[in-house]
């Protein structure tokens, strides 16, 4: 019985340099990888993208986190700073249709290889340029990464308990993923501009910025009445009970109630109808976070989590475990999405990865391969679309171009 053949995935047919380093622009470019892409990530000889040495070490001598941000991708050598690099990577941007970059400004125009530039060999072409403050502005030449954008951005403060210092939230890299996913939006769209008109256009993204536009009411309450929101712990100064509860064995539960409607629910699971009419309102509750927030804890104590859940789902609250990794390789959920697929990755073995994001039901994006060894489709890419030959890229092999 034979296989039907994959199906066609959205952005075959485009191809793009991946010459940015670390999580963020690779991150983007792994996404358009996933639906159909080719992406040809171009690192330094000898050492390649220091992502390659970033996280735990896997017996190939590269990263897991490469391993999942490079994936779907063909790695090929080329150093930019030498002028035949330069040379060759044009060469391949004028067949390409995006270019992506995450260096300080000003740098790929010091190697030839600016949005001028490659403009000129390729008037339809993308770019997509990652920095830590942007291209231009007072603190454009700052180095910058996800840490400092939280910062910058106005995360760190928000993160923490109200009367301790500020904290990383969550993953240093988060400000690196959203930046990536506010890049791949960018490039389908002047994809399809360019599509409609042939021009092509650069897209400029700090990484303080992605940051910044999701801190939901902050700039217009400011602005608005002066207030300037600190760190509120586990809780917030919007809603109440919303946060988090141990329970009886010791692991956690997160609890929302955002409306009047979800507190009465609460108060029903936990048989305590005098607290809707006593706190039936956001404002009561407001006015009175503690008590609230220790009666509930009271309750929730007095069950393991997997009770608590339980009972919180029957009643229609929103509510659900605080999971480690651990309890997400073990739950049902995770599975039955499919959120995790084990890809075998060559000189390593079998790796589990975060699966493709958004499922498309017609034209569904998938891992082919996990992140590639430094410079392994250096030869054919060069040879297959810009006709090198042995004797050639023999000769940009002894300069250390490649």
């Amino acid at each position: 019985m034979t296989s039907s053949p994959p199906t066609p995935r959205p952005l075959e047919g485009v191809r793009v340099l991946d010459a940015a380093t670390f999580i963020a622009g690779p991150f983007s470019t792994a996404i358009l990888a996933e639906f159909g892409a080719e992406v040809i990530k171009v690192e330094q000889p000898g050492t390649g993208d220091s992502c390659r040495q970033f996280g735990t070490r896997t017996e190939r001598g590269d990263s897991l986190v490469f391993l999942s941000e490079a994936r779907n991708k063909r790695s090929v050598t080329l150093d930019l700073r030498k002028p035949e690099g330069a040379k060759v990577f044009k060469a391949l941007a004028a067949q390409s249709h995006v270019v992506c970059e995450s260096f300080r400004p000003g740098t790929m125009e010091r190697w030839g290889v600016g949005w001028a530039d490659l403009r000129a060999v390729n008037p339809a072409l993308v770019m997509l340029r990652i920095s830590g403050y942007g291209q231009d502005g007072p603190y454009a030449d700052r180095p910058g990464f996800a840490r400092i954008a939280h910062a910058v951005g106005g995360l760190t403060h928000l993160a923490g308990m109200p009367d301790g210092p500020p904290v990383t939230p969550g993953s240093t890299s988060l400000g690196d993923y959203m930046t990536g996913l506010f890049g791949t939006v960018g490039v389908l769209m002047a994809l399809r501009h360019a599509e409609r008109t042939g021009e092509g256009q650069e897209i400029d993204i700090a990484l303080y910025e992605s940051v910044f536009r999701v801190l939901d009411e902050l700039a217009p309450r400011y602005v608005r009445d002066g207030t300037v929101r600190g760190r509120e712990g586990a809780g917030t100064l919007n809603a109440c009970p919303h946060g988090h509860f141990e329970c009886a064995d010791g692991a956690w539960v997160a609890i929302a109630c955002t409306s009047d409607r979800m507190f009465v629910r609460l108060t029903e699971v936990m048989g305590r109808a005098d607290l809707a009419e006593r706190y039936g309102t956001t404002a009561a509750r407001l006015a009175d976070r503690a008590t609230v927030d220790g009666v509930v804890q009271a309750w929730t104590r007095s069950m393991p989590r997997d009770q608590v859940v339980r009972v919180c789902t029957d009643g229609h609250v929103p509510c659900g475990p605080i999971n480690t990794i651990a309890d997400i390789l073990d739950d049902p959920h995770f599975a039955a999405r499919r959120n995790l697929v084990e890809i075998l990755a060559e000189g390593v073995g079998p790796v589990t990865l975060p699966n493709v994001l958004p499922r498309l039901s017609a034209t569904p994006g998938r891992i082919d391969h996990a992140g590639p060894a430094l410079g392994a489709d250096t030869d054919t890419v060069l040879a297959d679309l810009l006709g090198l030959s042995e004797a050639e890229r023999a000769a940009l092999r002894a300069d250390g171009v490649i």
